[in-house]
């Protein structure tokens, strides 16, 4: 039981544990968490971000970061849904955004075809050589079975249901 709001979901812990192959730059650019951020973490983190004091960042339960600090979050948009069911996105440090899934099963088998969050964010304009993951495609196979897709599926499929998440996020900032 989460009492603490910081721990990750199960399937989300299982995936990030096996780690990214960074291949000097061709391959995943990720360096998971072990909890959430913490609720003043994300606030401070949002406000440098955007510029803008007024915010706080409660809509972002952020699990880990690229090398250069851009951080990746589930996006709670969706009212009343539990985290998993929520969109997952990435903030990069240099203003470049996304929505990279449309939820934590769609995520799982991003990951398995060789993308990680800023390389969704970053498709199809980067040098990415993506690579199957045979251990993440197990443990997508394990959790969402009936949700494989690849990864230009589901960048795609995330990009197409929330097409102002670029221009909703840049209102925001100052």
């Amino acid at each position: 039981m989460d009492h603490d709001g910081r721990t990750l979901p199960t399937p989300l812990s299982e995936a990030h544990e096996v780690g990214f192959d960074y291949r000097d730059g061709a391959g995943v650019d990720f360096e998971p968490y072990s909890h959430f951020l913490d609720s003043g973490e994300i606030a401070e983190w949002w406000r440098a971000w955007t510029g803008n004091g007024e915010l706080d960042g409660s809509e972002f339960r952020v699990f880990g970061q690229d090398g250069t600090g851009g951080l990746a979050a589930f996006w709670v948009a969706r009212r009343g849904e539990p985290i998993e069911q929520q969109p997952m996105v990435f903030l990069g440090s240099e203003g470049e955004m996304g929505v990279v899934a449309q939820n934590l099963w769609d995520y799982l088998w991003l990951l398995a075809d060789g993308f990680g969050p800023w390389e969704a964010t970053a498709y199809p304009d980067h040098e990415h050589e993506p690579r199957t993951d045979i251990r993440l495609a197990e443990i997508a196979q394990r959790w969402a079975p009936s949700h494989r897709r690849s990864a230009n599926e589901v960048i795609t499929a995330a990009r197409e249901e929330f097409p102002n998440f670029e221009e909703l996020i840049g209102s925001l900032c100052r």
